[in-house]
This record gives structure tokens, sequence and C-alpha cells, in this order.
């Protein structure tokens, strides 16, 4: 059936156009249109449901067209963590073979430095100094005056998840608590690895390594709104990855569908079953949780030095088992968030197919880290810990880093107790504040589980390690026990753990306990590597996952022609005579809804005057699927649809002009292009989230 045509009259807002009933259209109010106590989006002159035709309105064009296909000689994909980062690529005439980043300089006792903290490290003039390992290294040696002068910041990405407002100027806090630009420091971050990547290029080569030969890939989690991904696209745009000019040289990818991807690809000996419904590689559920992991990690360890890994050129000997139709799982547990998406095999490829749409939320390894801060507010008091933050920034980093070292030995059948070191200037400061001793303060807080050591240390006991891991694998366990209710996941054959948290054997456990007997339940080795890997695969390969779930339902306001008793009084609006239904929610695509890639949402819009030159098109969006009117509860305005006709109308102009809009929604990231009908020539679109 034809798209529905709309027409956009001055101001930017519609004008009736073949207005037969069902067809969608959009129009303009004019000042005299009446007007009623009912408050509403398309009866405002301020807000019509169309942004007004004002370049002013639209600061940032941050689509533009779709650039040809080009030949690119590596895939570079970085994984952005919420804790921890890193690097790796792939030639494509060798795509069997994946290069980790170079070992990184420093890190910390019993942890895998493959990849480097997600740590940044600005002077006092605001300048980008160091990241990772070296950022931390050095904040650390600083003198403690000094350091409260630098801008250290760490565990950042969260803030695009939990910011309901996101915007180009969101700011972060620095450990010193001093506000700097968010779009900053993700672009500092990003051009750091991009320098990275390319210096490590350059040198395999044996000469510069040019950024145009390289596709770069992000990873982000698959369970963030457009605005989340769209600030990463920008921030990759403001390092230099890429130019908006050729915005097809960076691909976004999600986490767990990138930890999909390599899953396919797994031998047997490059993963640990923890199930109990049989046994892979020697490992059995009967076996210890963890043991097997141990060995996998000594394994990989006495293999450390090799930087590559080969992967099957096919699907690897677990899909073996699989039959064209079986389900899997893949629950990401990262720093931050945990992601859950649901995948189906098809054969004989291995493409992939989204049975439901992403879910998750911020039950990352970071809940573990707010327990043990509100444990030292039982102790020591919230006034005096938020007050250490602030006066000795880089000692609290110190703690917190001790801290996550006893974290990683937190097991189910541990007995010992695990000691976390105090900072001298923790125990001085304390003590200058209260007036009396951390040792008091422990024997006065009824703190049972934590003693004081004479070394200067906390002394916890393996229960009490235990309890801060509670709250947060309870909610991981809870959330993946209502995703297994929902028709799309029953039978599911497989779940496969991953993320950096998937290395705790108090989840393995946890997640072994809960679902082993309904599926069988897969750790990857190397498994904080996982999503790096499988973001490189994607690069090489985009079009893997061929259908996907919408996350939320997406549409624009349009005015139907009024029917009596279907169409509520309120939204009656009569324009010469004709009566309208305003605010009518025209929807593109719905919640959960299933999307090939590929597949295309037309519409046609048709400017009221010739000349006119730019359409801006406000989307809305809801959680909901059964949506009638942009009014209804839970509609949001989300961003704007913005067509710029300069250039496309030719020597003669005709009388009507139609632009087509086709809008893609089954990829990981909303796109959108359209064509000047009577030229022929392609209209440049923008689709903002961010700036609306």
């Amino acid at each position: 059936c034809r798209a529905p045509r709309v027409v956009l009259g001055r101001c930017g807002c519609p004008v009736p156009a073949h207005a037969t009933y069902k067809e969608a259209i959009l129009f303009f109010l004019s000042e005299t249109a009446p007007t009623s106590a009912y408050s509403s989006p398309a009866r405002s002159l301020g807000d019509t449901g169309i942004t007004p035709l004002s370049p002013s309105h639209i600061v940032n064009d941050t689509d533009s067209n779709v650039s040809e296909q080009q030949a690119f000689l590596v895939v570079v994909a970085i994984d952005f963590g919420t804790t921890s980062s890193g690097y790796a690529y792939s030639f494509t005439k060798e795509p069997e073979c994946i290069h980790v980043m170079r070992r990184w300089e420093g890190g910390d006792p019993g942890v895998s430095n493959q990849k480097t903290p997600t740590t940044i490290l600005l002077t006092p003039e605001r300048k980008f100094h160091s990241f990772g390992y070296a950022a931390r290294d050095f904040y650390h040696d600083l003198d403690p005056n000094e350091a409260k002068q630098w801008l250290y910041l760490e565990k950042f990405k969260m803030k695009l998840h939990t910011t309901g407002d996101l915007t180009m100027d969101t700011d972060l806090t620095a450990a010193n608590g001093k506000k700097v630009k968010a779009l900053e420091i993700f672009a500092y971050a990003l051009q750091y690895f991009k320098e990275q990547a390319l210096k490590e290029l350059s040198d395999q080569a044996g000469s510069e390594f040019e950024n145009s030969d390289v596709r770069w890939v992000i990873t982000v989690p698959a369970i963030w709104k457009q605005p989340a991904k769209q600030f990463m696209r920008q921030a990759a745009y403001q390092a230099g990855l890429v130019s908006p000019e050729n915005s097809e040289q960076l691909i976004i990818a999600l986490e767990p569908e990138a930890a999909s991807i390599y899953c396919r690809k797994l031998r047997l000996h490059q993963m640990i079953e923890l199930s109990s419904k049989a046994a892979v590689n020697g490992y059995s559920g009967s076996d210890t949780v963890g043991a097997g992991f141990t060995q996998a990690k000594e394994h990989i360890r006495r293999n450390r030095q090799s930087r590559t890994f080969l992967v099957e050129n096919v699907i690897g000997e677990i899909w073996s088992e699989l039959e064209e139709g079986d389900k899997y799982v893949v629950v990401d547990s990262g720093g931050g968030t945990v992601d859950l998406t649901v995948h189906q095999i098809r054969l004989p490829e291995g493409h992939l197919k989204e049975l439901y749409k992403a879910t998750g939320g911020p039950y990352g390894s970071l809940g573990v880290d707010y327990e043990f801060e509100k444990l030292l507010y039982k102790i020591f008091g919230e006034d005096f810990i938020e007050q250490f933050k602030i006066k000795r920034p880089a000692a609290w980093v110190d703690l917190m880093i001790a801290f996550e070292s006893r974290k990683r030995a937190a097991a189910p059948d541990r007995t010992n107790p695990l000691n976390i070191t105090l900072p001298f200037s923790f125990i001085d400061y304390y003590k200058k504040f209260r007036g009396h001793s951390v040792e008091h303060a422990l024997r006065k807080s009824n703190v049972d589980f934590v003693k004081w050591s004479s070394q200067g240390m906390l002394r916890m006991s393996p229960d009490a390690m235990n309890a801060l891991f509670k709250p947060t694998i309870d909610s991981i366990i809870e959330h993946l026990r209502d995703l297994f209710q929902k028709p799309e996941v029953s039978t599911v054959k497989f779940l496969f753990l991953v993320g950096g948290f998937a290395e705790a054997p108090l989840l393995q456990q946890a997640v072994q306990a809960a679902f082993g007997d309904q599926c069988r339940i897969i750790i990857p080795q190397d498994v904080g590597l996982t999503i790096l890997k499988g973001a490189v695969l994607f690069g090489l390969d985009p079009a893997v996952i061929k259908v996907r779930r919408s996350p939320l339902t997406y549409g624009v306001g349009v005015l139907n022609r009024y029917v009596e008793g279907k169409h509520p009084p309120e939204k009656l609006l009569v324009k010469d005579g004709t009566r309208w239904c305003t605010d009518v929610f025209d929807k593109f695509i719905s919640a959960d809804q299933s999307v090939a890639l590929g597949e295309l949402v037309k519409r046609s819009y048709t400017p009221a005057k010739p000349s006119q030159l730019v359409i801006v098109i406000n989307i809305y969006s809801s959680e909901h699927d059964n949506v009638s009117f942009i009014t209804d509860p839970g509609v949001k305005k989300c961003g704007t649809l913005r067509l710029d006709l300069t250039g496309t109308s030719g020597t003669a102009v005709p009388a009507r002009r139609e632009i087509q809009t086709l809008m893609q929604f089954g990829d990981t990231e909303i796109k959108a292009t359209a064509i000047d009908i009577a030229t022929s020539k392609s209209v440049k679109v923008g689709i903002d989230f961010l700036n609306y």
C-alpha cells in the first residue's frame, strides 16, 4: 500500500494533502485555529507536533548521507566497558585471526591485564594526560594536595545509562568534585584507543597505517536507548575516529550480540560447562563451581604471550548439536549493566534472529562496590566517607582498588577471611575527623563480620563478602526468571554467561543453581574478552544478525479525518469546514516487533511551498504497543527527523514535490534515507535523539 503523504506548510507545520479518510496527514494550525482549555501538542503554536522550520532549532546534523561501501583493510573493535576497556582487530584478508591489543603497562595482582581500567586523568588545565593503568598510577603517586587539582574519572560509562535527559552538555563529576563535559571525556578515551590501535597497526605494517583503511566498531549495552548510542557516535566524531560525512566507517555493536556472534564459533576446548545436564571438556556440574574455570584461566595465562585468537570460519563444534530454530540466551554481565538477549539459530549459515527485545538493568559488578560503600557508611558514617572522597580522592581510589582485588577472591567454598588494606591516610584522617581510632569505630559499629587487624586491614569473613554480592546477584537471577517465563524464551537450549562479572564464582553458582536443570550453562574461556572478539567478527560481517526486535514503539503525530463516536471530542479540530482529529499517533514500528535487517518503513512528505528547504518532524516513542495518540500516557517526544532539501530541486522546481523517506529499525541504530521523487536526487536526512 502507498505510504502516507504529508504536506508541510509555513512555519514547518503540516497542511492537508489528498485528505481522504484513513490517510494519515499532518496539518498547519494558523493563529485563527479554535482553541480550548485542553492542552494538546498539536494545538500550541509553540509545539505543534512538528518543529517550526528554523535551522537554528537543530544545531547538529548527526546523520549524513549513507556513504558508499568501501573496502576496509582492517576492523578495529573498541570494547568501551564500565570498569575496563580494550581493543582488538582483524585484517579483512585474514578474518579467522583476531589480534588482541598489546599488553598494558601496570596491573593488579591476580587481575588479567589484557584490558585496562576505564579511568582517565586530566591535568588541572583540563587537558588529557593519561588513560587506564597509567592514569591510575600517576594519580596515585601525586601529592594529596596536588591530586585535588587534577581531574580523575572512573566508571563514567554508567552516566549514559542512568541519565534520563542525556544531551551533548551532560556533565560528569571527577574524583575531586569538579564537573567536566561527558562528551569531552568519552572523546578523549576514544581518541586514546584510536592512537594506540593505529600505532600498533603501523608498527606491524612497517609504515604509517591510514585511518581511512579502518572500519571502527564500538560496543554498547543492548539496553541503551537511542540517545546514548548517538552520544557515543558523536564522541567518535569528536575523537576523529570517523567523520559525519563518512558515518558508515563506524558501526555500533550491541554487547550481548557481539558475545553471541563469538559463541557461535566456540570449539569444545574453548568453554566450560557449569550445568548438570552434560559434561563438556571434562567438566560437569558435579565439579566444584569455578574449579574448571580456574584451570581454564591457568591455561590462558600460560598462553598469554599469544595475542592472536583463531576462530572457525564456519560455526563451531557446539552448534553441531543445534537444530534449525533452537534458542539460546546470552547473559552479558559486566561492570555496570547486565544485558540479556535471546537468539535463534538459522542453519546452515549460522545467521541469528533475535526472539525477544533486549532486557537487563544496572546489575553489574559495580553493585558489589556500592554495597561495600554502604558497609563503610555503617561502620564509619556516611558524612566521613563522603568527606574523605573529596579531601583524599587518590586514597579513596586506592581503597577501592584493594577491595576489587579481594572481591575477585570471593568464592562459595571459601573459609578463610579476606583482608582489605586501609590506606594510611584513611586511618589518619578518620582520627582527625572523629577524634577516635578506626578500631574504636569497628567495635562501636556492631558489624560483627568485619574485624580490625593490627596490620592495618579490615578483616572480612567470607559470609560478609558474599553478602555484598547478594543484592546484585539476586537482581540478575530475578531478571532471568522473568525472562524465562516469556513464551519466546521457553525451551532454551543454552545459556551463555559472558562479561567480566561472569568470572565471579558466586554468580556462576547462583546461575547454575537456578537454571542448571533447564538448559546447559556455558562460559567461554577468557570470558572477559568474549565481547571484544565478537565485536571484531560483527565488524567483519555486520549482516550476521538478520532479525532484531524493536525495544520501543516509534511514530509521529498526524491528523486524521474526525469520526464521530470513534475519536474523543477534545481532539476535534475544524479547519476550513473540514473536521480533523488531532494528535493521532502514526506508528512506524511497535515495541517488541520483529524487524528484519534492511526492512524499510516508508513515508512521503510534501513541502507546501516548492521553495521550502527544510522539513523537521517530531518523533515520539512509547514502551507500550497500543498507542492511539501522542498525548497518551507513557508517550514521549524522543527525537526529530530532519529533511534538508537544499540542492535537490534541480533547475525546474516542480509545483508539487514528494520526498520519500525510508527508515530502518532493524540495525543497531535507527537510520534513515530520503529521495526527491521528481528529481531522483538524495535528500540529506538526520535523525536526532540528542538535540531536539
